[in-house]
């Protein structure tokens, strides 16, 4: 055998090895049933351990079962879709607006107390807590960390939700959630309904407490660029926080107009 097949057939075989233990590391892979689920959080169980989860997120995980409900509600989203009018009208904006005026004005120093930490006024976080969670009554009773697990697993944004679910475990290892705690269909949980890279980075205690959850949500749209006294209707230079709230588009200009009645400005206004 010449020199130059040696060489040839060495690093044939090194990249054999190389494509050998490439496919022994392989992530663990999505599917879009419950059927491959068990056998994907023990293949994640193995990851999570390498990237340095410990025994209780690895247990927790380990409890996880596949949330069908969740499933069938990434699936069916439709209300997005929706007019702007008819959003308003089926997520009960007039309702969100009274409550809201109501809570800005007996809860006065509490909103004082947020806007000038980080320069948000009450309308944008009564508009998000209400259309979250009805301010506090509806905050999911779904099992956060397999509602995360499952989404992680299917196919259709397993990208996102790894991290989701990675942050989770973390947090299931601080002891800030729990394999037990409960939330809404896509793990979100408190008051506004935090994820958990959000409760990682922007959370300010237990976010069950409407004056955590509030703060929190503040933190949130600080860090997302809001700039005190600037508008945040479209257009305006808060509207940008605001979007990073919530990917969907009627949504986003449903918070900024209720937002702005709350705040006490009228709705042709901010139409």
């Amino acid at each position: 055998m010449t020199r130059g097949k040696q060489v040839a057939t060495a690093t044939l075989m090194a990249l054999t090895m190389l494509a050998w233990m490439g496919t022994g590391a392989e992530a663990a892979r999505c599917g879009n049933t419950a059927a491959g689920f068990e056998n994907w959080k023990r293949e994640f169980a193995e990851e999570a351990r390498a990237k340095g989860i410990g025994a209780s997120g690895i247990a927790a995980l380990m409890q996880a079962h596949y949330a069908t409900a969740t499933i069938n509600a990434d699936r069916g989203q439709r209300s997005f879709g929706l007019s702007l009018d008819q959003f308003l009208a089926k997520r009960g904006a007039s309702t969100i607006v009274a409550r809201g005026r109501a809570l800005k004005q007996s809860q006065a120093a509490l909103f004082a107390s947020i806007q000038q930490r980080y320069g948000v006024p009450p309308g944008p976080l009564l508009a998000i807590w209400g259309m979250e969670t009805g301010f506090g009554s509806q905050r999911g009773n779904q099992n956060m960390l397999s509602s995360i697990a499952t989404l992680a697993y299917d196919c259709r944004r397993p990208e996102y939700f790894t991290d989701q679910l990675y942050a989770a475990l973390k947090l299931i290892d601080r002891g800030v959630l729990s394999a037990s705690t409960r939330g809404s269909m896509h793990g979100e949980v408190g008051q506004t309904q935090f994820l958990p890279k959000n409760i990682l980075a922007y959370g300010t205690g237990n976010l069950d407490v409407a004056a955590n959850a509030l703060n929190a949500t503040a933190n949130f749209l600080k860090a997302h660029g809001w700039r005190a006294g600037a508008g945040y209707q479209p257009g305006e230079a808060n509207f940008a926080a605001i979007q990073a709230w919530n990917a969907a588009s009627v949504y986003q200009r449903a918070l900024a107009l209720m937002g702005r009645q709350i705040d006490g400005e009228r709705a042709s206004a901010a139409r």
